[in-house]
């Protein structure tokens, strides 16, 4: 049995992960996650996550590597990240009432003995209730969510923020897409059941 390492000290990713039950460790990756000039957001999630990845490759030479990334992008193409505060965050849900925002979540899992990696972009859509500013002012003094990406958090009171959800993994939209990592773990010789 390899190795088996998440690149990412997510405290999110890690708990997904958990849920698999299957031994782990998990390792921060020191990657530059600017998006390049024009780079499309299916392209830099999918950069990242493999970059993530290959951080970490040096470290555990004979591990299997898992790198994740997300963004979540507007109908304009406008790459929405983590607000970091409560101002940030009131614009950003206040910017989201109403509409849909689509999150992608890079996911590649790296043999690193062989260099061998399996790379994928997982879709997830999200449609917002039209939300009053008292609504988002009191949603955020509840959950905090400054570290989200989106500036919610779906697992917990978020979910009242939406009025529909579409995707085939909902473990996507919190960052690490189980069911497409359990076929790559598969695909690598390491299934989880």
């Amino acid at each position: 049995m390899r190795t088996l390492v998440l690149a990412s000290s997510s405290p999110y990713r890690r708990a997904l992960l958990q849920r698999l039950g299957v031994a782990f460790r998990t390792a921060r990756p020191e990657v530059d996650e600017t998006p390049l000039p024009g780079e499309p957001p299916a392209a830099l999630v999918r950069r990242l996550a493999e970059a993530k990845a290959r951080a970490l490759a040096e470290r555990f030479p004979e591990a299997l590597i898992i790198g994740s990334d997300q963004c979540a992008v507007t109908d304009e193409s406008r790459i929405l990240g983590k607000p970091g505060d409560f101002e940030h965050a009131y614009a950003q849900l206040r910017a989201l009432s109403g509409r849909s925002v689509r999150f992608l979540t890079g996911l590649c899992l790296l043999e690193a003995s062989t260099g061998t990696v399996q790379l994928d972009v997982v879709p997830f859509l999200v449609e917002f209730r039209h939300l009053s500013d008292a609504q988002i002012r009191r949603y955020l003094q509840r959950e905090r969510p400054f570290d989200c990406a989106g500036s919610f958090r779906s697992e917990g009171l978020g979910i009242a923020l939406f009025r529909r959800m579409q995707g085939d993994d909902p473990n996507a939209l919190i960052g690490l897409p189980l069911i497409r990592l359990v076929d790559m773990l598969e695909a690598a010789g390491q299934p989880v059941l």
